[in-house]
């Protein structure tokens, strides 16, 4: 009988933390693909020569997947054996992978725009002249024949990018029982003052997964999109130039792979446990432990309804699911919780999806760098955040109300380090005819007809094109023609070119009038800005992070024991829907308007953005970024004053029938029971 009782309780453990390591290594690999999305966002954008905006539309269709199906796994997986539902979850988001990686063998090799021809002999001495050969690439620019455009596009693979859409639709219909059904599982069978912990260790496995994925989008951002395919010699341009892209396809059949391996522990584990240390007396309560009875504020004929559990159909499973979500929404804390997370997540997808290129525009950094910083600097302090808020829950023993304020005091911090943020600037750079005339005073213009000036008139030159080139002087010309230039010297990347007339203008004593390929490095004080920068990003998502966990515990505290799959459920659903989805658009829109030069595609029609105005990029990211996050402030305030309002009507509830039963002060006693009982009916209408 001992041997046997001891047995059953470590049987039931090594479960649970099969379960426990399980879902560490599928949060893992799920954040490990959609990090290394995020950081492929650039790469996709150029190669496919789409706009911000439908890269928007593209990196939202995660959110649309999980939109189609996430309510039914929710309600009717909690029912069914859900370690299984999540490892086809995984089987589901591998072949999204691989889908997204398919149209790299497709494409034929990646062209992009220049002075030089791509098919050039590397070794060739022949001199190019671009003041005066670039007739052939005037011509070029136009293609009025509708369907000589359409029989362009079919030839180059210009609609690839829908197998990208596609293949992110199927990681989000994969991804959508991990969430709702793993943390329901978790928070069922595990002890409740274990929640936190357990949910903390998990999201900080969790949070490895961007950081390896930002990893390898830094390492295959410096990888060229055709290696093995072309001589890399050939290439005139590098990883840090606007028209670079990486090997975006080989980090999906990486993470696609790593997926496929996290669905096996699932088909091995139970469709239930024994509730863990159901066997053991009950040990002292802490105020985490009481939350359900000291701040639930849940009516009694409603704890007794989450005490029975008869086993159910599918028609009345299918017949409850109104009533159930009615039951859900007239909790008003709940819905002040979703709007929350609402703003939360827009604010953080918008920020997550286009930091790498505001890092690149408003501080000077490559692709590369920006993504290798993301993963080795701001995602750790994320992690470690995520830890300090679990353990801080943890070791102060915070019920509701602190975990509340723990996240507001969170909220408001990550608000006013953005805030700051928003004013760290680096000088513009300076491109000719973009955001400084050709003489040299600054001047930010839309207009494409003043990259034209007097020292290229005569040069018939491309205003669409997009081949910079750095002059001695410090300026950046769109093109060696729009800089004057008549001869050239060298090969590949090395190719200086010479006389080249428009650099004259602006020149001090000393100073040739050549170029070379690529854009001018920013001014040295930029690098200090930066840095500065960089540091506040950090600590800002360290504080951002700290509040992450005590939120969600609100937010489980906040419902039903027979509602919470539904719950989190219909929360991932509104969230992803309208958090998920929208904010990539309506950022890339606005960041679109703020373009100066855009890129042309082999076609001739408009490709990606390749220059931004800087400070008109700068003002409106971080002014819509920092709104958000002041609104998200705003409505933690409104939650945390609920909470101690709703606690104060609980407690002179308490107070009443605790006076009636003792006899003591019978007329204050009815009366105090006749306030309790108006309160309790008041809060029918809208119960946590």
């Amino acid at each position: 009988m001992s041997v046997e009782s001891k047995k059953t309780p470590e049987a039931c453990c090594s479960k649970l933390k099969l379960f426990l390591a399980s879902m560490a290594f599928v949060f893992f690999t799920k954040a490990l693909g959609g990090s290394y999305m995020k950081s492929s966002i650039t790469q996709i954008e150029r190669r496919f020569e789409i706009p911000s905006s439908l890269i928007g539309v593209i990196d939202g269709s995660f959110e649309i997947g999980n939109l189609l199906v996430v309510a039914f796994v929710s309600y009717f997986g909690a029912k069914l054996h859900r370690p299984r539902l999540i490892g086809i979850g995984c089987l589901i988001m591998a072949a999204g992978c691989f889908l997204i990686a398919m149209p790299h063998f497709f494409q034929g090799p990646y062209k992009y725009e220049t002075s030089v021809s791509h098919s050039r002999d590397v070794n060739s001495t022949e001199s190019i002249q671009p003041c005066l050969s670039n007739h052939t690439i005037t011509d070029a620019d136009e293609m009025p024949d509708p369907e000589a455009k359409t029989a362009c596009e079919k030839a180059t693979g210009s609609s690839m990018w829908i197998y990208v859409f596609l293949g992110n639709i199927l990681r989000g219909i994969g991804e959508t029982p991990i969430m709702p059904l793993g943390v329901s599982y978790l928070d069922d069978f595990s002890r409740q003052e274990n929640t936190p912990l357990y949910l903390a260790c998990i999201n900080a496995v969790g949070l490895l997964g961007p950081m390896f994925g930002f990893m390898i989008g830094s390492f295959l951002a410096k990888t060229y999109v055709d290696i093995g395919f072309v001589d890399l010699d050939s290439i005139t341009i590098n990883y840090k130039d606007s028209r670079w892209v990486g090997a975006w396809w080989l980090g999906f059949i990486v993470t696609g792979t790593v997926t496929l391996l996290s669905s096996i522990p699932f088909w091995f584990l139970p469709k239930s446990l024994p509730k863990q240390g159901e066997d053991q007396s009950p040990s002292k309560s802490t105020e985490l432990a009481t939350v359900a009875e000291q701040e639930n504020f849940l009516p009694e004929e409603n704890q007794e309804h989450e005490e029975k559990e008869e086993p159910a159909t599918f028609k009345e499973m299918a017949r409850d699911f109104i009533p159930s979500l009615k039951r859900l929404f007239k909790n008003s804390i709940y819905v002040l919780m979703i709007l929350t997370y609402l703003v939360t997540v827009n604010g953080f997808i918008g920020l997550i999806t286009f930091k790498p290129k505001f890092m690149e525009q408003i501080y000077g950094q490559s692709a590369s760098k920006s993504i290798f910083l993301i993963g080795a600097v701001n995602l750790p302090a994320v992690a470690l955040g995520v830890i300090t808020g679990g353990f801080v829950l943890k070791r102060f023993k915070l019920g509701i109300i602190g975990a509340a304020r723990l996240s507001l005091a969170a909220s408001f911090g990550s608000f006013c380090l953005l805030a700051i943020q928003a004013f760290i600037r680096c000088e513009t750079a300076e491109v000719a005819g973009l955001t400084v005339s050709y003489q040299g005073a600054p001047q930010v213009s839309y207009n494409q007809e003043t990259l034209l000036s007097q020292c290229n008139m005569g040069c018939s030159c491309s205003v669409k094109h997009w081949d910079p080139v750095c002059a001695e002087n410090g300026m950046t010309y769109a093109s060696p023609c729009l800089a004057g230039c008549q001869t050239s010297t060298g090969n590949s990347k090395e190719m200086v070119f010479q006389n080249c007339t428009c650099t004259g203008e602006v020149m001090s004593p000393g100073m040739n009038m050549s170029a070379v390929l690529g854009q001018c490095p920013r001014k040295s004080d930029c690098d200090h800005k930066f840095k500065i920068y960089m540091a506040l990003s950090v600590v800002g998502s360290f504080i951002s992070a700290s509040g992450g966990m005590p939120g969600y515990i609100v937010l489980l505290r906040s419902i039903h024991q027979d509602l919470k799959s539904l719950a989190l459920g219909m929360q991932t659903l509104i969230v992803r829907t309208l958090g998920g989805i929208p904010p990539p658009i309506y950022f890339g829109a606005l960041i679109d308007r703020t373009c100066l030069k855009w890129g042309r595609n082999q076609c001739g029609g408009r490709g990606a953005c390749r220059f931004y105005d800087a400070d008109a990029f700068r003002i409106t990211f971080m002014g819509l970024v920092t709104g958000l996050y002041f609104t998200c402030s705003m409505l933690w305030g409104s939650v945390h004053l609920k909470l101690v309002k709703r606690q104060k009507k609980l407690a002179l509830r308490n107070q009443a029938k605790e006076n009636g039963l003792g006899g003591n002060e019978v007329s204050n006693g009815h009366a105090n029971i006749n306030i309790a009982k108006n309160k309790e009916d008041g809060e029918k209408e809208s119960t946590i």
